[in-house]
Parts: structure tokens; C-alpha cells; sequence
């Protein structure tokens, strides 16, 4: 049979249908009504829709970000030109499908809305099969592998002859751990298209490997790379086989190019998206990429100015006393540094996780998202001070300057200034007179007294009843020493702080008036100490003094823009004066200053997610929290809170347990964040009802 069509084009779409037809008579295939309804069903309404959908599969078989985030965009103008019609929801289901199998933020919420997206196609149209296999595709995410099996099956049996339909069943067959039935449908699909996308050989070589057929494996592979040598996939599933294969050299390249191409990849996103039933196999995969050389943690973007990791110099002194001292003189470099905007220092907090820890500088450099790390060390003997400090490139590893010092320790204040402006030189910051004078303040010329405060921070570092009560006696010594010293009261205040939160003080509301006290003769003696506004600023928001203490907050940040403590402080008293919009995109500066930091910072900034209804991150965060330390009542209580109200109900009630378990005898009581809308706090405790407990929410005041 042969024939010629000469029609308009708004008459595409019958014309297909009478091809189709034809076809089917020149053949002489019977179809039952029902088949002959679903070959003749039209997906297009108009020719606009037709073009999409073709230009959607162009950009989906890309393989590469751009290619995903143009597919998903097809997908909604597909939806906005026929809403009335199944193609757009699938399609836009199969993007956020996507986007969850690569591991980016939040593949849960990508799941979720997947799942609703194959659900509204399928309420238009159940004998869809496409909308079949992406249900199927989304069960399985959501590692209901039996499920995901059954939807792919019914895809199957609606549309057997259709390649792309085998080779989701086969996919989710491979993840469900029956690798020979995945070979089986994933072949039929190459035999229904014999010039298949990349994604074929790619699952047919993850087949391969779970059965041990490496070399097999490989031939795979190469064909997928053959088809898309810009998917990053390919590159990745090669070093794996790679390294299976005991042929590291090639197995290191192969992952070096997959970086170059994703270069925010991470084994830890791939271990969690991966959804294999059988565990044995996630970890023949995962433990093949650390092989390869691939990174547990994706890269942090560089700054755009210079930014560098001061470690915590090595305390070289007999006497291991003296670590206060070397730990000093790291945290007043940092200080130093912190207060140009014109330059990212890593915070105190982050940096000293690598104390006593060998570490490459690349690998700090990388984890902490800086160019340029310092090192060095001390040793105090007597009244002389030996200081050695290196500058190191951390891309590089090249050191870009070394130095020995040997002082009188009477000289230390003026050796600080030495190390801090060759820092400066070499990373070619440039400073106005006014950020060299504050940068260059060390707040007193008394040695006994600077002595002292070092040990008085030292010990408030460590965050016990016993530590707070020596630091505080040590600070009250440097004040008699040195009585004009402002940094003295301000770590005077921050002990009377901790009096109140450790449940020191006979009398809390007075530990609270003399941290003010302390805050505000620590101002009164320097106008230029940020720390000291930002404690005041904190203490009047616990005092209910809003306005003064967002007035003081921003006083703070303006003075130190780099330091993450004064950030995280001004961020939280926005939040309790109900700015939390403002607010999050400090939290995220903070975090970003400071990436391994005290537990403190999740949960502040939890309360700011929640009041903004971004729960999910908030329980990424307080699940961090956990992990670091799995007695933090705060954060299990906090995580009940924010699971309850983001719908996560056995989240919310396994939290709720564990809140009980830490504290027994847990009330309303506890609930004394300062709020200034006193209905965030009623929200709280009726969230926690609902995880579970039974307090009494009338009772809050």
C-alpha cells in the first residue's frame, strides 16, 4: 500500500488517525473497540502541543541539568494549553520524578508532587500508559517496590509495543532486585528501538553489575556513552565499573570527567536517592564511587572575595595547660579578619573540628568552601613566644607564604597585628584607614589581663556549670587588672548568660540584668565591639524589649558583617520580633560562615522555617541536631513541632517519644521561646498535642 496526503495543517491530527487505520486494515490485525479507542485517542488539541511534546523529548534525552529544567518547563506550558488533557501532568510528573532521582534539595517534596502530578493524569485518563509507568516509577522512590512493580506491569499490558514503557519496567525491576526479569524488558525495549536513548544500556550495565558480569557491564556503558558523552551518569556508572574491575587509573578519570561535567554530585545525595530493595547492592555501587575518588560531600561554591580557614594553631608548649593560649591566638586572628566585609572567614567553630586531626589542606579547603587556609603554632615558655604561620593555597596545596617568629611575650599584641597584615597583603586586600584601626584592636595593653580573658573564653567554650563558673571568676580578675577592658565584660555577660540557661542563678531575671549591666559597660568602653551589642540586643528580646533589641541586632551586624555568631543572633532576635522572612537569608549566611557549627544554629533557625512553612528543611536541620547529639531536647522538641505541623505525623510522634524519653516529666513550662506574637508559642504546644503528648496550652502565657 502506498499513498499521498496533501492536506491543511490544522488537520494533522485525523490524518494520523487515518494512517494509523489504514496501517492496521493493510495488515490485517481485528482490533476490539477498545483497542481501537486507545489507538485512535488523540493527546493533542491543537498543533502547538504536538511541537512541545516533540521538543520535550529532545530535552529529556539530553541527559544534562539544562536538558531537565527546559523539559520541565514544556511540561507546564503543556499543561497551561490543555489543561483538560493528560500529557502536560505526566510530563511535568516526570520532571519533578527528575529531579528527585538526581538528589537535589528536597527529592521528598519532588516525590510528593510526582506522585499527585500521575495521579490528576490518570484521573483524566487511566488507560494512559505513560502516566502508568511514571506511578510506577514515583512507587518505587518512594521504595513501595511491589507497587511500582504492579503500575509498571499494567503500563506493560496498556501499551505492550511501546519501547519506553519495558524500559521503566525494567528499571524499576533492577532496583527491586530481579535483575534477570529487568534484562528481559529492558532488551525488548532495544528490540522495539533498536537506536535506544543512553538510559537503556545504562540499566541493562547496572544489571550487569548486580550480577556480577563486570565486563558485560562495561560493554554497556560504552554504548550509553556513546549516545550521551555529556550525561554525567555515564561517566559515573564507568568509574564504578571501573573500580570493580581493579583498574583504578581509568576508573579515577572517568570520575574526574563526571565531575567536571556535575561538579555538585556527592556520594551521600546518591546514597540516599538510589532506591535499591536489596542493600548489598547500594552498597557494591556506593563503595565502588568512594573507590573511583568521587566526593561523599558535594563542593561549597567559593566565595567572590578572598576566603580562608584559620586552624587552630598547635599548642607546642610542655605544658598543655597553655592550650588556651594557642586556641586564643587562633580565635583573635579570626576575630581580626572578621571585621572587613571585604574578606570570608570561616568561623571559630568550624575550623577547630580539625583540631588534632591530619587533614589535607585540599580537603579542608573543599569541605569548608574557602581558597585559602592558615596553620601554624605556638609555644609559650616563660615570658618568650615562638609563632609559626603558613599561608597555603587549598586548591593547590602550594604555600604562598611562611614565617617564624621569636618575641617576648609582652610583644604578643603587636605580633598578632604582624601575622594579621601579611595575611591581608598577600591576599591583596586592600583597607581604609578605619577598617585597619579596628581590625588592629586588641582592647587592652595589659598582658595579665589579656592572659586571663584567654583562659576565661577557653573555659566558656566548653559549656559546663563547672567550666561557666571558672570563666566568669577569670573574667571578673581581667576586669580587676585591667578595668577600661571592654571584651572583659563582654565575656563577663556571656557567663551570666550562661548562668541563666544552665540553671545556675538563684535569681534568673538577676543574671539577666547583669548581662545587660556587663553588655553595657563592654559598649560604653568600645563603641566598635559588635559582640557586645549583639549579647545586648539578645538579652532585650528575653526582656520583651523588641524594638531596642532589633535597634542593637543591627548595630552588631553592621559593625561585623563576617562574623556568624553576630548574624545567627541578629537573625533570631528578627525572628522573635516576627521578621523571619528577613531573616532566613541570614541564617543561610551564618551557616554558610560557619558549616560545622553548635547545634544552636539549626534550631534557631528552625523557628524561622517553620514560621515560613518551609518544614522539610527544618527537619533536615534538627535531624543534623539529633546526630550530633542525640540528648538535645530542644531539637527533638523542635522537630515534633515542625513534623506536626508540615503533616510528617510518625516523624512528629517518634519525636514526641524521644522528648519524653530525655524528660519525663516535660510541660508547657518549657515552652519559653520570646515570641513577640504569643499565638507562634499556642501553635507550638498544639502541634505537640497532636504529636502526641498532653499539655496544657491555655496555661502558656
Amino acid at each position: 500500500w502506498a499513498e499521498r496526503y496533501d492536506r491543511d495543517l490544522k488537520d494533522i491530527f485525523a490524518l494520523q488517525d487515518e494512517i494509523t487505520m489504514k496501517i492496521v486494515t493493510a495488515l490485517r490485525i481485528k482490533l476490539t473497540d477498545g483497542e481501537q479507542a486507545r489507538v485512535l485517542a488523540k493527546q493533542y488539541k491543537n498543533l502547538d502541543v504536538l511541537l512541545k511534546h516533540m521538543e520535550s523529548h529532545s530535552a529529556w534525552n539530553k541527559g544534562t541539568k539544562e536538558g531537565l529544567i527546559r523539559f520541565g518547563q514544556l511540561a507546564q506550558e503543556i499543561i497551561d494549553m490543555a489543561p483538560e488533557s493528560p500529557l502536560g501532568y505526566r510530563l511535568l510528573g516526570w520532571y519533578n520524578w527528575g529531579l528527585a532521582l538526581s538528589g537535589k534539595w528536597s527529592p521528598q517534596e519532588s516525590i510528593g508532587k510526582a506522585f499527585k502530578l500521575a495521579q490528576k493524569a490518570l484521573s483524566l485518563d487511566e488507560s494512559d500508559a505513560h502516566s502508568q509507568a511514571l506511578l510506577g516509577s514515583v512507587y518505587l522512590m518512594m521504595r513501595q517496590h511491589e507497587k511500582a512493580i504492579t503500575a509498571g506491569q499494567r503500563a506493560v499490558a496498556l501499551s505492550p509495543n511501546t519501547a519506553f514503557i519495558h524500559g521503566m519496567l525494567g528499571w524499576i525491576l533492577s532496583y527491586a532486585d530481579k535483575p534477570d526479569e529487568a534484562i528481559s524488558h529492558l532488551k525488548q525495549g532495544i528490540r522495539l528501538n533498536p537506536f535506544p536513548e543512553y538510559y537503556y544500556f545504562v540499566n541493562l550495565g547496572r544489571c550487569y553489575i548486580q550480577k556480577g558480569q563486570y565486563e558485560e557491564a562495561l560493554t554497556e556503558f560504552k554504548k550509553a556513552l556513546h549516545r550521551a558523552p555529556d550525561a554525567a551518569a555515564n561517566h559515573r556508572y564507568l568509574a564504578i565499573t571501573y573500580a570493580l574491575l581493579d583498574r583504578q587509573e581509568e576508573a579515577s578519570a572517568a570520575a574526574k570527567k563526571a565531575l567536571e561535567i556535575d561538579p555538585n554530585f556527592s556520594v551521600g545525595s546518591a546514597s540516599k536517592a538510589w532506591p535499591y530493595k536489596n542493600q548489598a547492592d547500594l552498597k557494591l555501587f556506593i563503595d565502588s564511587l568512594r573507590k573511583a575518588g568521587l566526593p561523599d560531600k558535594p563542593p561549597v561554591q567559593l566565595p567572590d572575595k578572598p576566603s580562608i580557614a584559620v586552624l587552630p594553631f598547635d599548642n607546642m608548649s610542655d605544658d598543655k595547660e597553655q592550650e588556651y593560649f594557642s586556641d586564643g591566638i587562633t580565635e583573635d586572628i579570626i576575630t581580626a579578619l572578621s571585621k572587613t566585609p571585604k574578606m570570608f572567614v570561616i568561623a571559630r567553630n568550624s575550623t577547630f573540628t580539625y583540631k588534632g586531626k591530619s587533614v589535607k589542606v585540599q580537603e579542608i579547603g573543599r569541605d569548608l568552601g574557602v581558597r585559602y587556609v592558615l596553620e601554624g603554632s605556638v609555644r609559650k615558655v616563660g615570658d618568650k613566644v615562638r609563632i609559626t604561620a603558613q599561608l597555603i593555597d587549598a586548591k593547590t596545596g602550594h604555600h604562598l607564604w611562611a614565617e617564624k617568629y621569636d618575641r617576648n611575650l609582652e610583644n604578643i599584641f603587636a605580633l598578632q597585628d604582624e601575622i594579621i597584615k601579611k595575611i591581608i597583603t598577600e591576599l591583596h586586600v586592600e583597607l581604609d584607614e578605619g577598617e585597619q584601626s579596628r581590625i588592629g584592636s586588641k582592647g587592652t595593653d595589659n598582658l595579665e589581663a589579656y592572659l586571663k580573658i584567654k583562659q576565661a573564653r577557653w573555659y566558656s567554650l566548653l559549656g559546663s556549670r563547672e567550666s561557666n563558673t571558672k570563666a566568669q571568676q577569670l573574667a571578673k580578675e581581667a576586669i580587676a587588672k585591667a578595668p577600661d577592658y571592654a571584651y572583659a565584660y563582654r565575656v563577663l555577660g556571656l557567663t551570666h548568660i550562661m548562668d541563666f540557661y544552665l540553671g545556675m542563678s538563684k535569681s534568673p531575671k538577676k543574671s539577666i540584668e547583669l548581662a545587660m549591666e556587663s553588655y553595657k559597660k563592654a559598649i560604653a568602653l568600645d563603641e566598635s565591639l559588635s559582640s557586645a551589642y549583639a549579647g545586648l540586643g539578645y538579652v532585650l528580646v528575653m526582656m520583651r524589649k523588641y524594638d531596642e533589641a532589633v535597634r542593637f541586632g543591627k548595630k552588631a551586624f553592621d559593625l561585623e558583617p563576617n562574623s556568624p555568631d553576630v548574624i545567627q543572633t541578629y537573625a533570631s532576635i528578627l525572628t522573635f520580633d516576627g521578621s523571619w522572612k528577613e531573616a532566613i537569608p541570614l541564617f543561610r549566611l551564618s551557616l554558610r560562615l560557619n558549616p560545622k557549627p553548635p547545634t544552636s544554629y539549626y534550631r534557631n533557625f528552625c523557628h524561622a522555617l517553620r514560621l515560613s512553612g518551609q518544614h522539610e528543611e527544618a527537619i533536615a536541620l534538627l535531624k543534623k541536631a539529633i546526630e550530633h547529639n542525640p540528648n538535645d531536647l530542644l531539637a527533638h522538641l523542635m522537630l515534633a513541632v515542625s513534623a506536626s505541623m508540615g503533616g510528617f505525623d510518625e516523624e512528629a510522634q517518634a519525636a514526641a517519644k524521644e522528648l519524653l524519653r530525655i524528660d519525663p516529666q516535660f510541660s508547657v513550662k518549657r515552652l519559653k521561646a520570646p515570641f513577640k506574637d504569643k499565638i507562634h508559642m499556642k501553635n507550638a504546644c498544639a502541634a505537640l498535642n497532636k504529636a502526641g503528648l498532653s499539655l496544657d496550652c491555655d496555661a502558656l502565657k
